[in-house]
C-alpha cells in the first residue's frame, strides 16, 4: 500500500515554497497572510523570509492583486467601511488601501441601491421596518448617509 501519496495531498511533505504556492494558486494572499499560514511550517529561522522574498520578486506575490481580488470579490455585496476592514485585515499598507477606497466610493451609493433591492424590493411600511432595513446595510459595511438616502428614496437618482 503506497501511504506517500495521500500525505502529500493533506500537505505533509511540502516544501515551505510549495506550500506558500499552493496558498497562491487558490486566490491572491498578501505577504502578512502567507507569514502567518506558513510560520508554522517554517523549519530553520529565516527560511520563511527568504522564499517569501523570492516569491515576491518573481511576482507571485502583488498588494495591487490582493486589493482587485477583494474588490472584485467583494464590492457588490459589502460597502466601502467592510472591505476597508478586511484589506486591513489581511496586512496590505494602509496608503494603498486608502486609494483603493476612494475608487470604491463613487459607485457606494449604486451598489448599495442594489444590495437593498435584492434584499427588500419595497419601502419599508413602518419605523421598526425602516430601521432594520438600515441594519441591515450598515452591517454590510455601507455609510450612514448613503443609507439614509437608499431607505428613504431607493430609486432617486
Amino acid at each position: 500500500m503506497n501511504t506517500a501519496r495521500p500525505a502529500a495531498r493533506r500537505g505533509f511533505g511540502l516544501s515551505l515554497k510549495g506550500r506558500a504556492l499552493r496558498y497562491l494558486a487558490a486566490r491572491e494572499h498578501s505577504r502578512a497572510e502567507l507569514e502567518r499560514k506558513l510560520a508554522p511550517h517554517e523549519e530553520t529561522p529565516g527560511q520563511l523570509a527568504q522564499v517569501l522574498d523570492e516569491l515576491q520578486a518573481k511576482d507571485f506575490i502583488s498588494e495591487a492583486r490582493v486589493v482587485e481580488s477583494v474588490i472584485n470579490r467583494r464590492a457588490a455585496r459589502f460597502g466601502a467601511a467592510r472591505i476597508r476592514y478586511e484589506l486591513l485585515n489581511k496586512g496590505l499598507d494602509p496608503e494603498t488601501v486608502s486609494g483603493a477606497m476612494d475608487r470604491l466610493k463613487s459607485s457606494e451609493m449604486e451598489r448599495a441601491r442594489e444590495v437593498w433591492r435584492k434584499k427588500f424590493k419595497n419601502l419599508p411600511p413602518d419605523a421598526a421596518g425602516r430601521a432594520k432595513q438600515m441594519r441591515f446595510l450598515a452591517a454590510r459595511g455601507f455609510g450612514g448617509d448613503v443609507i439614509r438616502r437608499v431607505v428613504s428614496q431607493p430609486d432617486d437618482e
